[in-house]
């Protein structure tokens, strides 16, 4: 007798994990996707199913809103459906093509130009149903669109929809994608989510598959905005927990030092020429009481304005180094700022009896042999250095302490690379750029933060005025003053030479736009300084002063040589790049003359001026610039006027915030670090710490998110930010 035939049905959990599955599936998997499309889609960055759902529209087109042509408000911007009448190219001057598009409705008659995109003549034929979104004004008799955006419609955009509008590239068009997004979405409708229940409920969010349906076609923009706050959720938990788990992931096979303060610990304190302040204090519990935890690897940020004393407290770290018998190795991104450490930091540690040395790229080859054979041997305590602490022959003996200086300037790699040389190091992370609270919790969310906001010596601080070419004499007037009282002055210049370009500077981080033109037009191109010929002008200017320049293109041993010249007094104006924008401390340098201070952002200016005022006497910054107050105000206005209101860096990176992209800001999307995709930093200061809370819980009962009810989370983890999490844990 035959045996009946069982049914094997996918239950719907089941078919709910495939369709999560799907997620991962190449792009070429998906309908319509093959040949140049599929092509196109790669030059995109979009690789997998998941990654074309994350690639959301750019802007959308709202015909719920629509105008007919009569009704269009002038002077507004406005969405008008119409069908094309008459195309003409016409071009009124050389190298100049206009394509006039007349379009017609049952109202009237608008007319849309388009300026030097000649092809637009060719894609677009009368009977053509257009979009178009622009501000409507009056001229000649009909009313005008220039240069709209604009979309063909299809027979199936229907008039009350809101048409998403993605970015696109060369072999596939907005069309297109829109019907290979929405083939996606079919695909894995409905898959299983991620995100526990209890906390979509707690946090009122939409499910994930809803989100992703809501954000590519939106019925509303009150759903589209609901469905973006899910995803910035989204991205926030999860790099939050790939930080943590990275974190976690140190911990495998490895035995942490307890670094348990002693007879070293003591003896820094006494060599200290003065008493730390309430918050250097508190920093230094923080710091040592991690140390102190054997169960543990620290991973702690310092964070501190210009001048708040960051450098004493991390000498009381290395100080707990040197009394657990181990090592410890402090990285910074300059020679300079290197240099400053060993200047700083050494007297300190020799009179607490620890022994340290300093390795650059400049470090003779027969130093640079006996620092590596007693790093080796664990003779040799401390080490400061730059890059060169990377190098494959520098092995530590135990290296159990990680110090990294300025940190957002080294790439995610290099930061590994380091603390490979340490499994299980502590890591003490420094920055002397504020950050503000909402990026600190969203990037930086898996370190410990000590915050200094106060200079233990508030000194006279320092003024700063912003000044144009037309009052140029108040500055040179401060700089001789400063020189007839036997101080110091900087001059700092956006570029080395004449020959740079303006577009990529040298130098100079996160630099901007000479003028922030917000008509539209292109902003008056202008003559920038260059440390080549000013430091000639200069020198006529100050006859009777040694002059000399200071840029990141000289070899090492000459930079040390003119910045030691210039403490010693030998020279009293330095010419340079924004290569002392960390690391040089001169207390008798009081005044600092900026040139095209609108080529530079907030944290940029900010750091520069913190290298006058330094002493007893009073610093001034003068920021030359040649954006008028007068008008509208431009961002550059902006962020110099802030400057003059105030010298608090926390307020500060607030303001920067606003201004720039978050990633602009602390290096990371030049430096291979992560970026946010949805989330607004401003504005979804709840998120964020909603989200910051929410990994901290989840981790607290499932550590390594290797539970059955916590899997899907960790794939998604994976999924999103492999990477990340691979840095450390190599899975």
């Amino acid at each position: 007798m035959a045996a009946p035939q069982r049914s094997y049905a996918l239950s719907p959990a089941h078919a709910r994990l495939l369709r999560a599955s799907a997620l991962d599936e190449d792009v070429s998997r998906l309908k319509y996707v093959s040949g140049a499309r599929e092509e196109a889609l790669r030059r995109l960055g979009i690789e997998r199913v998941g990654d074309l759902l994350l690639h959301i529209p750019r802007r959308y087109l709202d015909f719920s809103h629509a105008y007919t042509i009569e009704d269009a408000p002038l002077g507004e911007v406005s969405t008008i459906v119409a069908t094309v009448d008459r195309v003409v190219e016409k071009h009124p001057r050389p190298r100049l093509s206009v394509v006039e598009v007349s379009l017609i409705d049952e109202t009237g008659v608008i007319q849309a130009a388009f300026f030097k995109q000649p092809w637009l003549a060719r894609d677009i034929k009368p009977g053509d149903r257009l979009a178009l979104m622009g501000k409507v004004e009056f001229a000649y008799g009909f009313k005008q669109m220039s240069s709209p955006h604009f979309e063909k419609l299809d027979e199936r955009a229907q008039s009350g929809s809101i048409m998403p509008v993605h970015p696109v590239g060369e072999g596939i068009s907005v069309a297109w994608m829109r019907r290979i997004v929405s083939g996606a979405l079919e695909r894995t409708d409905g898959f299983v989510d991620a995100l526990p229940a209890r906390i979509r409920a707690r946090r009122h969010l939409m499910s994930i598959s809803r989100a992703l349906r809501s954000i590519h076609f939106p019925t509303s923009f009150d759903e589209r905005d609901e469905a973006r706050q899910r995803l910035a959720y989204d991205e926030l938990l999860f790099l939050q927990l790939a930080l943590r788990l990275r974190n976690d992931a140190n911990l495998l096979d490895v035995h942490p030092v307890a670094h348990v303060p002693g007879a070293h610990v003591a003896a820094l304190r006494d060599a200290l020429p003065f008493s730390f302040t309430d918050e250097q204090e508190r920093a230094v519990g923080e710091i040592l009481n991690d140390m102190a935890e054997g169960g543990r690897v620290m991973n702690r940020l310092l964070l501190g304005d210009v001048g708040t004393g960051k450098t004493a407290v991390a000498c009381m770290a290395l100080a707990a180094v040197a009394d657990s018998h181990t090592q410890a190795c402090v990285m910074a991104p300059t020679s300079v700022l290197a240099q400053q450490y060993a200047v700083k930091c050494g007297p300190l540690l020799d009179q607490a009896e620890i022994s340290w040395a300093l390795l650059t790229g400049a470090t003779a080859a027969d130093e640079r042999a006996s620092i590596e054979e007693r790093l080796a041997s664990g003779e040799l305590a401390v080490l400061f250095g730059t890059h060169a602490v990377l190098s494959e022959d520098v092995v530590f003996k135990r290296l159990t302490l990680v110090v990294i200086d300025e940190q957002h300037r080294f790439g995610v790699n290099q930061r590994n690379a380091l603390r490979a040389k340490g499994p299980g190091a502590d890591l003490l992370v420094m920055t002397a750029t504020p950050i503000p609270r909402t990026l600190a919790l969203s990037v930086y969310g898996d370190l410990e933060t000590s915050v200094i906001r106060t200079r233990p010596v508030a000194g006279a601080g320092v003024q700063t005025r912003v000044l144009t070419e037309s009052n140029r004499d108040i500055a040179y007037g401060a700089v001789r003053e400063a020189l007839e009282a036997g101080q110091r002055a900087y001059i700092i210049c956006p570029l080395v030479a004449e020959s740079d370009s303006a577009d990529e500077l040298d130098d100079v981080p996160g630099s901007a736009p000479s003028l922030d033109a917000d008509d539209g037009k292109a902003a008056p191109k202008v003559r920038l300084h260059s440390v080549e010929r000013e430091l000639e002008r200069v020198r006529r200017a100050f006859p009777a002063a040694r002059v000399e320049a200071l840029h990141g293109r000289m070899p090492n041993h000459e930079k040390d040589a003119v910045i030691d010249a210039f403490r010693r007094g030998d020279v009293q104006i330095l010419v340079s790049t924004t290569v002392v924008e960390v690391g040089v401390d001169v207390p008798e340098a009081t005044v600092m003359v900026i040139e095209d201070g609108e080529r530079f952002g907030l944290a940029t200016l900010h750091q520069l001026r913190g290298r006058v005022g330094r002493g007893r006497d009073a610093g001034r910054c003068f920021i030359m610039t040649h954006a008028k107050k007068s008008g509208a105000r431009s961002t550059a206005q902006e962020r110099l006027e802030a400057l003059e209101r105030t010298s608090d860096g926390f307020a500060l990176a607030e303001l920067d915030l606003r201004l720039r992209h978050e990633g602009e800001i602390l290096g990371l999307r030049q430096h291979g670090g992560v970026t946010l995709r949805f989330v607004d930093l401003e504005a979804d200061v709840e998120i964020i710490q909603a989200a910051h809370d929410d990994a901290q819980e989840i981790l607290r009962y499932a550590h390594d998110l290797a539970s059955t009810a916590t899997m899907p989370l960790r794939i998604e983890v994976v999924r999103r930010y492999g990477d990340v999490f691979k840095e450390v844990s190599g899975g």
